[in-house]
C-alpha cells in the first residue's frame, strides 16, 4: 500500500507542477494580453484625438466655405438687382418712346408743337417801284 500511496503523491506532485507550469505561462499570457490592450488603448486616443482634430477642421473649413457661399450669392443678387433696376428702366425708355411714335402718342405731341398759331411777319415788296439797286436782300 506504501508503493501506491507514494505513487499517487508522485503522480499528485506532477499533477501540481504541471498547474503550476500552467499557471505560470497563464500569468505570462495574460501579462502580454494585458500590454496589448494598454497599446491599443494608447493607439485608440490617440486616433480619436485626431479625428476630433480632423472634426474641427472639417467644421471650420465647412464654415469658411458656407460664409463664401453666402458672400458670393449675395454679390450675385446684388447684380442681378442692378440688372434687373436697368432693364426696367430700358422698358420704361421704350415704352414712352414707342407712345410718342405711336399714333395716340402723336395725338398728344401735335398740340404741342403745333406752328400754326405762330406768329410769321410776312413782308412784300413791290419790285415795279423799287429801283433793283436799291433792294437788298
Amino acid at each position: 500500500m506504501e508503493n501506491i500511496n507514494t505513487a499517487i503523491i508522485e503522480r499528485l506532485e506532477r499533477v501540481v507542477d504541471s498547474l503550476s507550469e500552467n499557471s505560470q505561462k497563464m500569468g505570462q499570457l495574460l501579462a502580454v494580453h494585458n500590454e496589448k490592450l494598454e497599446k491599443q488603448d494608447r493607439i485608440d486616443g490617440v486616433l480619436f484625438e485626431k479625428l476630433e482634430t480632423l472634426n474641427k477642421d472639417f467644421n471650420r473649413e465647412t464654415i469658411a466655405i458656407k460664409k463664401g457661399c453666402e458672400r458670393d450669392i449675395r454679390k450675385v443678387d446684388d447684380r442681378l438687382r442692378m440688372m434687373e433696376k436697368k432693364m426696367w428702366s430700358i422698358a420704361g425708355g421704350l415704352t414712352i418712346i414707342s407712345f410718342l411714335v405711336s399714333p395716340v402718342g402723336q395725338r398728344f405731341i401735335r398740340p404741342l408743337t403745333d406752328q400754326s398759331n405762330t406768329a410769321n411777319m410776312v413782308h412784300s415788296v413791290s419790285l415795279v417801284d423799287v429801283d433793283r439797286q436799291s433792294v437788298r436782300i
